[in-house]
């Protein structure tokens, strides 16, 4: 009982100190404009490295796959179709997926090869993709 007497009375006692200051003229200082920039510069950085840089590479990498079609290729479509490819246009690219059938899809929707092109010459183990 005497600590919660203790406590009560250092609380009044730092309300009356405060209370004395801001009789006086004193007035509470502000934080200042860098204290206040801080937190959402902070914001903006992690939101930079952990959201919209990476979204930037995946997208360069998946310009670069397109750019780099050509026919032999074993790719993965968006809807899940693997194929060969047997032409490459602007747009378009033509996968045999069967012995006698193939699709014509945009060059877009090519989201993976099968096989890295190093890889494929060499008979080594499919890229993770």
């Amino acid at each position: 009982m005497a600590f919660l007497a203790s406590v009560l009375d250092h609380l009044f006692l730092a309300s009356t100190a405060l209370a004395q200051e801001a009789a006086a003229g004193a007035q509470p200082k502000g934080p200042s404009i860098m204290e206040m920039l801080a937190m959402p510069v902070g914001f903006l950085l992690i939101m930079y490295f952990f959201i919209i840089r990476p979204q930037q590479r995946k997208a360069k990498e998946q310009a670069d796959l397109v750019n780099n079609l050509k026919a032999g290729d074993e790719v993965v479509t968006t809807g899940g179709i693997i194929g060969k490819i047997r032409s490459v246009s602007d747009t378009f690219v033509t996968l045999d997926v069967a012995s006698n059938t193939s699709i014509k899809v945009l060059k877009g929707n090519v989201t993976a090869m099968t096989k890295a092109p190093a890889a494929a010459a060499a008979g080594k183990e499919p890229a993770k993709a």
